[in-house]
């Protein structure tokens, strides 16, 4: 149908517009999930494929008839990796919807790309809010956590217990200084003050010196602004050298997982606190669909993977509902669906592309506490989502002040 109506428009002809956009070209609705299968995000996208083929499979396969297709690739966390996928699913297979894309690097540039190219962007994996402010999209959507999201939550509930002065470890690139961003306006909104910051690069294996130069600091709470393996390797140096535990100083984690917890074990991250979209064990929606995952792959369901189901479920539902796969039909409609299933609560899709929902303070548990395998949070506060994400008035978004 999309080469039909050009070849009608070269003629001087067109189609009305809605017939042109009621109906699925190519007779399949074609997900593209590029993700990382091989390098430091390789958890969030081995659960991805998983959770997007559980998707599919409960959508029946087909939407009005018409097959559902998956293609996974591995951008390896590399942008021109990510980039030659994006060209290849869309220049040959003809892809409607890029989804998961973890990683800041590879997410922005594939933002563009879809948005010049009219196809339609799920972001699941990654976190920054830059995709709903700078680089927002007509055509993009950020379905689960963000860095404002992620900071504001744990941020504010340590700076309330007095925790005044912070020292960051922030992962030298674009995620970990938004981050750290995002916490900071936090930090010192409720009177705090940030007294320095050590950097490190993607894939450190060595936190010694950023470690020794926080606890000189003599800060309050050190904060980690990283993700994935830092994260993890950040920690366990921590823990191997007692920091955090003599109480003079907390350690927190601002993106710490359930992956996280599992690698450190919950011995070493107990009582961290943190801020997340989704916990398997919250209520029995959440279990009974993590229990699904797990059967499938091995693994504790997370918001990484949570997320692709709940955003793919309802893409399939708004494409159901128009009959169409045009990006811009879609994701109108996707917009006035209501959004509240297991994944996300009292959600709403806005303007700029920020899926607004529930969020969820947790404390990691101790060992005891545990009452089974994955029983790893304590969820302290439900944070709704108009008080977890970033107003849309303050974003910025630039295709909404065009309108």
């Amino acid at each position: 149908m999309k080469g039909l109506s050009k070849w009608l428009c070269g003629l001087g002809l067109a189609l009305p517009l809605a017939v042109v956009q009621a109906a699925i070209s190519d007779g399949e609705i074609r997900i593209g999930l590029i993700t990382d299968m091989t390098s430091v995000y390789r958890d969030v996208g081995l659960g991805a494929e998983v959770a997007a083929e559980m998707a599919i499979e409960d959508f029946g396969g087909k939407i009005n008839g018409k097959p559902i297709r998956l293609y996974v690739r591995d951008h390896r966390l590399d942008p021109e990796v990510a980039m030659a996928h994006a060209k290849e699913l869309h220049q040959e297979k003809n892809v409607d919807v890029f989804i998961e894309m973890v990683g800041t690097n590879v997410a922005i540039p594939l933002q563009r790309y879809a948005r010049e190219n009219n196809i339609l962007a799920i972001h699941t994996g990654t976190g920054s809010s830059i995709l709903t402010s700078e680089e927002c999209s007509p055509t993009g959507v950020h379905w689960s956590y963000d860095t404002y999201a992620l900071a504001g939550g744990t941020a504010a509930a340590i700076i309330k217990e007095g925790a005044d002065t912070w020292f960051f470890i922030t992962a030298d690139y674009l995620f970990g200084k938004v981050l750290q961003a995002e916490a900071t306006a936090v930090i010192e909104r409720h009177g705090g003050k940030v007294i320095g910051t050590a950097y490190h690069p993607l894939k450190a294996v060595d936190f010694t010196s950023q470690l020794a130069e926080a606890v000189q600091s003599g800060a309050k709470v050190i904060a980690l602004a990283n993700a994935g393996h830092d994260t993890i390797r950040a920690i366990q140096q921590a823990y191997e050298f007692g920091i955090g535990r003599s109480g003079d100083q907390k350690l927190v984690g601002l993106l710490v997982t359930e992956g996280t917890v599992r690698d450190l074990g919950p011995y070493v991250a107990q009582n961290l606190l943190l801020t997340t979209a989704y916990y398997q064990y919250y209520d029995e929606q959440t279990t009974r669909w993590g229990e699904r995952f797990r059967a499938r792959s091995g693994q504790n369901s997370s918001m990484f993977t949570a997320s692709v189901y709940s955003a793919l479920m309802h893409y399939f539902k708004a494409v159901e509902a128009t009959g169409s796969d045009d990006p811009r039909t879609v994701i109108a409609k996707m917009r006035e669906l209501p959004i509240n299933d297991f994944f996300a609560r009292n959600g709403r899709l806005r303007e700029d592309g920020r899926m607004v929902h529930d969020m969820y303070l947790a404390r990691v548990k101790a060992p005891s506490e545990a009452q089974s395998y994955g029983d790893y949070y304590e969820i302290l506060q439900v944070i709704p989502g108009d008080q977890a994400f970033r107003p849309l008035e303050e974003g910025n978004c630039p295709y909404l002040k065009g309108s």
